[in-house]
Order: C-alpha cells, then sequence, then structure tokens
C-alpha cells in the first residue's frame, strides 16, 4: 500500500463530507437581512469547531464533520458531529453551547438550568488538523530517510536538498550553539520535530484549501502543550547545577537569599515564566496574523454594503493588502517555529549546564 493511499484512508476514516443546504438568509426582527458582521466572521475562522466549513454555493454549504467522543454518566456515546446542525439542534441531550463561558462547547443541559459538562475527546477541526500535519511530516522524512540510503553518495536532490539545510542548521546554529557539543545530540530530535511541526503548520494555516488552512499554532491549547513539553524536558533532564542556581544563586549577597529567599522565589517564578513566555509567544503571534488578513477581506464586505462601488473599490486594496500580509506571514511561520525551538534549546541547554559561572569584575 502507498503512502497516499494510507493518508487517503485516513482522511476518510476521520471525517464525512456532507452537503447541507441552507435555508432562506436570516433576517433580523424586521424581517431585514442581518448586517455582515466581521467581528463574528473572524471569530468563527480562527477558533476549534466541531466541524470544517469548506465552502458556500449559493445556499449550499459543503462542510466536514467529524466524531463527536463523549463520556458521561458511565457510558461513553459516539456520533457525528453533523446531528447538531451547525449548532441549532440538540443529539441525545446535548448541545452545543450558543453564550456563555462554554460557549462552542458540548454540553448536556438539566432541567433546573444548569448544564454538565461531559469529558470530551471529540475530533475537532484543529485535531483533524494535526493529524493531517503530522502525517504529511511522517511521510515526508520518510522518503527523506530513503532517499539518504539510496544516494549516500551523491549531492541531495528533491525533498532532501530541501529539507538538508534546515536539518543543519537547526543541528549546528540551534542546537550545538545553545546546548553545548556534549549534549546536543540527545535533545537534537525533540528539536527537530519541534521546528518542522511548527513550520509545517504555520504553513498549512495560510493555504485556504480544506485540509489545510486550520489555525493550528493559533491555538493556545497546541501551543501550550509544545510550550509543556520543553518545561518537562528542561526539569528532568536539568542536573544538580541548574537547581544550584535556583535556590542558591552563586555571586548573589547572602541578603538576597536569608532570610527572606529573594532571589530564589525569582528564579522559581522564572521557570514557570519561560515556557508561558513560549505559549503566549507562538500563541499571540500567529493569532494575529490570521486576524488581520481576515480583517482586510472584511473590508471588503463592509464597503459594500453602503455602496456597491465601495466595495469593489476597496476589493483592490484588500487583495492587495491581503497578499502582501501572506508573503509576511511566510516569514512570520519560519521566524516563530525558530524563536520557538532556539528558545528551548537555550532553557535546556541551561538545564544541562555543567561549569558554574565565572565571577564578573
Amino acid at each position: 500500500m502507498t503512502s497516499k493511499s494510507i493518508l487517503l484512508i485516513l482522511l476518510l476514516f476521520f471525517t464525512r463530507t456532507e452537503i447541507v443546504f441552507a435555508g432562506p438568509p436570516k433576517t433580523d426582527e424586521h424581517g431585514n437581512k442581518e448586517a455582515f458582521d466581521a467581528g463574528k466572521m473572524i471569530v468563527d475562522h480562527i477558533v476549534d469547531s466541531y466541524e470544517w466549513h469548506i465552502a458556500t454555493i449559493g445556499e449550499t454549504h459543503i462542510s466536514a464533520y467529524f466524531p463527536v467522543i463523549l463520556y458521561d454518566e458511565g457510558s461513553w456515546h459516539v456520533f457525528m458531529s453533523s446531528k447538531f446542525n451547525h449548532g441549532y439542534d440538540s443529539y441525545k441531550g446535548y448541545e452545543i453551547a450558543s453564550d456563555g463561558q462554554m460557549k462552542g462547547k458540548i454540553i448536556r443541559p438539566l432541567p433546573d438550568g444548569t448544564f454538565v459538562r461531559p469529558i470530551d475527546i471529540s475530533i475537532t477541526k484543529n485535531v483533524f488538523a494535526i493529524f493531517v500535519s503530522s502525517i504529511i511530516l511522517i511521510l515526508v522524512f520518510l522518503h527523506v530517510a530513503n532517499a539518504y540510503k539510496r544516494t549516500k553518495k551523491h549531492a541531495p536532490k528533491g525533498f532532501q536538498s530541501l529539507i538538508e539545510p534546515l536539518i543543519l542548521f537547526i543541528r549546528d546554529e540551534i542546537a550545538r550553539s545553545s546546548i553545548g557539543e556534549k549534549h546536543y545530540e540527545k535533545f537534537l530530535p525533540y528539536l527537530l520535530t519541534v521546528f518542522f511541526f511548527i513550520f509545517f503548520n504555520n504553513i498549512f494555516g495560510l493555504i485556504p484549501i480544506f485540509p489545510l488552512g486550520a489555525n493550528v499554532t493559533g491555538n493556545i491549547a497546541v501551543t501550550g502543550v509544545l510550550a509543556f513539553f520543553t518545561f518537562m524536558m528542561t526539569i528532568v533532564m536539568s542536573n544538580k547545577y541548574y537547581w544550584q542556581h535556583i535556590f542558591n544563586t552563586p555571586g548573589v549577597p547572602w541578603w538576597l537569599k536569608y532570610p527572606l529567599p529573594l532571589m530564589p522565589i525569582i528564579e522559581v517564578v522564572g521557570m514557570f515564566t519561560k515556557p508561558f513566555v513560549l505559549m503566549v509567544r507562538l500563541f499571540a503571534n500567529i493569532t494575529a496574523g490570521h486576524i488581520i488578513i481576515l480583517g482586510f477581506m472584511s473590508l471588503i464586505f463592509v464597503f459594500s454594503q453602503a455602496s456597491i462601488y465601495a466595495g469593489y473599490g476597496m476589493s483592490v486594496l484588500s487583495v492587495t493588502l491581503v497578499i502582501f500580509m501572506n508573503f509576511l506571514e511566510l516569514l512570520v511561520a519560519f521566524i516563530q517555529a525558530y524563536v520557538f525551538t532556539l528558545l528551548s534549546a537555550i532553557f535546556l541547554g541551561m538545564a544541562v549546564e555543567e561549569h558554574a559561572h565565572e565571577e564578573h569584575h
């Protein structure tokens, strides 16, 4: 079975694409067609969801629906997200909250007006996008690995010539220089995985074609897990010098450590703020890029509500700005993957550093 066949089978297993015919256009209480809501459109595109809206042709919506997997009251409930009818219907007593703290999440309303949040391990839009990007990553690197086996004495070509400079860059300019010659090799697989996972998902998020285009690295849960991995590796792999610098920092006056442990408190807080900054930086930069691009596109529809000619005029400027932003986001996609990997390498290097700091005059 070929790699393309495996990818196709997995895509069909996790999704089911259905054509849903929309009802009449939404109207307000006076029967007038609702105005275009740019904020709602932007939020709907950048947040996670239980379905993936692909396109709208006339009054026909084309969406991909994913399996809903819930555990509640001692039993499992598995069904397709199409049962919720874009969030308008309930199914088996469950529904998607339309407002409040649980907005966009599956809840089970109770007769007294409260609700229960079941254990939810459903396949969502971002989860599916992670499956797709992970499969593509595996296929690309298996191809590159096999190419190395076949052409050991020849110059790299194809994907091999594209990936090899990036691998060498991560090894020499990030891992070796930040961690040190003695320890960098054991951390190199993790750093390569983090870099290419972030870089590929950043690039895929700019391609508005299903199954690409999801805001994976703009989801704080995803960036939080990546930062947590770096944090745990730093803690687990750290040596005694790392903890000595936290609880008994060399070269610091004693009155900053006793009786009030001011410096140890600062260092312990720093242990947690470092992964927090990793999480927020990646999330904020990628989300901001998506919001700006969608905001420029929204200007076309906002101006067209005032005048069709204004909409046509704004479309030229908006499309130009969107093209410029997409090229800028290509640069940001690499920079953010590089920064996350570099900072992770620096934190890991601090954890395994063996020599004491030199005293400064």
